[in-house]
């Protein structure tokens, strides 16, 4: 089904789009300066967490000034990374010829330029999300999803969920929800569809960062499947779950309330009871039951 969303969406949806295109190409540079580091024998990524934290700036803009003695460089270490002395001394013994330094200084300005864009880009879409407050506080109620994401899923599906006739429909479009390519009645292929793909990216990263949480129902759920189908197939499935979460929380305008990391338990208890009466009724058997007394 075609879906097309009013202009203030669509503004939206350009936008963060277009940060999400910005994060990625710093993310390039970034590895593009550690490749440059590493060409000149600068191992700072094996020690420092983030080569473009303070201490980490430091040091490449000492190395671009021409410094190569690593015990000074080594000395512009801040906070914790001083724990680690020795093993920067022994990451910065290199040979920093003046090309590395032209790389250096001209991808360090490439990420200065993302950084800024980025500080605008984020200024517009805050601005463009004021009409939206509502939206963006009921689709942070579920687990697992911050502003940046909420407003990159407000801005792929909108906020009028009567644009979809059912939230089968949503995962549909998405491309969240298992294919049906059958023929004479023989399921062919499950694989998902196309669908969003920006949408879906999206949701991937919230499914992991659920995966990352603990005692709720949506965790359990990842966890659940991962362990019998694998993690892809337990992205997909959590994918299809938040979705359809997110089209009831938006059309009935109520927060998410969670099910709770003990529902799968719960169920499971109440399919053994229903198995075993069942079959105990097959043979002729009247069943009550009784729960055990706590002791």
């Amino acid at each position: 089904a075609s879906f097309i969303p009013p202009q203030p969406i669509r503004d939206l949806r350009e936008l963060t789009r277009y940060r999400k295109t910005l994060i990625q190409e710093r993310a390039q540079e970034v590895n593009r300066l550690q490749k440059v580091l590493e060409g000149a024998n600068i191992k700072l990524a094996a020690v420092a967490t983030d080569v473009l934290g303070k201490s980490g700036r430091q040091m490449i803009e000492a190395l671009i000034a021409g410094t190569q003695d690593a015990e000074a460089l080594a000395e512009l270490a801040r906070g914790r990374l001083r724990a680690k002395l020795p093993d920067l001394r022994l990451a910065l013994e290199g040979r920093v010829q003046p090309h590395h330094r032209f790389l250096l200084t001209r991808i360090l300005a490439h990420i200065d330029f993302l950084e800024e864009s980025l500080q605008y880009v984020q200024q517009e879409i805050e601005q463009r999300l004021i009409p939206f407050e509502e939206a963006m506080t009921l689709v942070q109620s579920v687990i697992g999803i911050q502003e940046t994401a909420a407003a990159a899923i407000l801005a792929e599906i909108g906020t009028d969920m009567s644009r979809f006739p059912s939230a089968k429909h949503l995962a549909s479009w998405a491309g969240v929800c298992p294919g049906n390519k059958q023929s004479g009645g023989k399921i062919l292929s499950s694989a998902i569809r196309p669908g969003n793909p920006h949408l879906k990216a999206i949701l991937a990263e919230v499914v992991w960062a659920i995966s990352h949480t603990k005692e709720n129902y949506l965790a359990a759920q990842y966890r659940r499947i991962a362990r019998r189908r694998g993690k892809q197939k337990a992205i997909v499935a959590v994918s299809h779950s938040v979705l359809v979460i997110l089209y009831h929380v938006l059309r009935d305008k109520k927060p998410y309330h969670d099910l709770g990391a003990d529902y799968f338990d719960q169920l499971d208890t109440k399919r053994i009871e229903s198995h075993h009466i069942r079959r105990l009724e097959q043979l002729g058997y009247t069943v009550t039951l009784t729960p055990k007394e706590a002791a």
